[in-house]
């Protein structure tokens, strides 16, 4: 049986960062040399990112909206940055990250009106931003009047790729169970783990990492929706799981991995990974596109759709030239990072979003139309989906 992507919903904190305010308070810290000054102008100008979101409400209006006093993460009165500890940024994850969980999931439920809470089968959540027990796969259930026998699973600190490990495995629940229903949500609040330091790696994150959620209901494709593809009748549009591929490129272990530090998490993000990417990419599509020998004899440009986890700028920048994609495949990508910034596993989920429903309410792919969806991560890992549009008015 083959698995839909039936909904998709997405969910993001109010307070918004614009990029050049941040830049600013970033470049104006005390424990800054020269050379991170210009690093930090440098990042930030070429990010591709004009706003992103976060949880962390001292960094309203560039830290000026909060009021007198000293804060957890920001001093208004000297405009320094603070440093708290580890376990200060994960209470704030803690307080912060159910609200998102909740409001992803219950758009995505709320977006397939034949199904009740309650015939949710599986949970799937995924998060690489913090760590609590019990969990957001257990939260969920309660906050959502899910059945006490749910199954639940929770992807943890993989990084940025999660997301479609976590629908892989929805795609593999619903195919062996046809009455299977899979809630999968991801929520990173990447934000709480800002720090300053002179190094590139600290900068290049403080400059790209933002805070949301995605959210997705995944069931099996009955006959029923068979036909209806067949008659052009669907009600809602959909995105059928047709395959999935996981590679891990034979060099960039050290180039970007995630730990954990005394001050938060510690992304190692080398300057090289653009390049190591550019380097692996058609060989990391050659195993999802090897079940469709048809489809990989194409250039890649003909595979209508693309959704491109958005690393960073010089990452799409790498995808779209070595692998020939128009400006228009490369917007869902490049839209996304520009409004949102790279919410790590969640933004592939804004990516297709995108595609399926579009932002005017016309879906950029249409019935029957291929999506291929990429995302990186830690090892460096290549994770990749294929997947068919059906359903709705294209």
């Amino acid at each position: 049986m083959t698995a839909l992507l039936r909904s998709l919903h997405t969910a993001v904190p109010p307070t918004v960062l614009h990029q050049e305010e941040v830049r600013d308070v970033l470049a104006a810290q005390p424990g800054l040399s020269r050379l991170g000054t210009r690093l930090v102008t440098a990042a930030f100008n070429a990010s591709g990112i004009e706003r992103r979101h976060t949880v962390v409400e001292e960094w309203q209006d560039g830290g000026r909206g909060t009021g007198s006093g000293t804060g957890t993460f920001f001093d208004p009165e000297t405009g320094h940055i603070l440093n708290p500890s580890t376990g200060v940024r994960n209470t704030v994850f803690t307080d912060h990250a159910n609200d998102l969980y909740e409001r992803a999931a219950r758009g995505a439920l709320e977006a397939c009106p034949d199904l009740r809470p309650e015939d949710v089968t599986h949970v799937i959540t995924v998060s690489c931003t913090g760590f609590f027990s019990p969990g957001p796969d257990y939260q969920l259930v309660r906050r959502l009047g899910l059945a006490a026998t749910t199954k639940r699973i929770h992807l943890g600190f993989m990084g940025c790729y999660a997301a479609i490990p976590a629908l892989r495995e929805a795609a593999a629940l619903c195919e062996a169970d046809p009455a299977a229903v899979v809630l999968v949500v991801s929520a990173e609040l990447c934000t709480v783990h800002v720090r300053v330091a002179n190094d590139q790696d600290t900068i290049v994150g403080a400059s790209l990492f933002s805070d949301g959620a995605g959210a997705a209901i995944v069931t099996g494709e009955t006959a029923e929706d068979k036909e209806g593809a067949a008659a052009g009748t669907n009600r809602t549009p959909a995105l059928r799981l047709d395959g999935f591929a996981t590679v891990l490129t034979p060099v960039g272990e050290e180039a970007m991995a995630w730990n954990i530090g005394d001050h938060g998490f510690e992304m190692i993000l080398g300057t090289y990974v653009p390049h190591i990417i550019d380097e692996h990419i058609t060989g990391a599509l050659e195993p999802l596109l090897a079940a469709e020998p048809e489809l990989a004899a194409r250039p890649y440009a003909e595979l209508e759709h693309w959704a491109i986890h958005p690393g960073g700028r010089s990452i799409l920048d790498k995808v779209q030239a070595r692998l020939e994609l128009t400006d228009a495949q490369l917007a869902p990508a490049r839209d996304t990072l520009r409004d949102y910034g790279n919410m790590s596993s969640a933004t592939v989920l804004f990516v297709l979003k995108y595609l399926l429903y579009g932002t005017d309410g016309t879906a950029p792919a249409a019935e029957g139309e291929r999506v291929c969806a990429m995302a990186f991560g830690p090892g460096l890992t290549v994770e990749s989906a294929l997947m068919t549009r059906v359903g709705g008015a294209g």
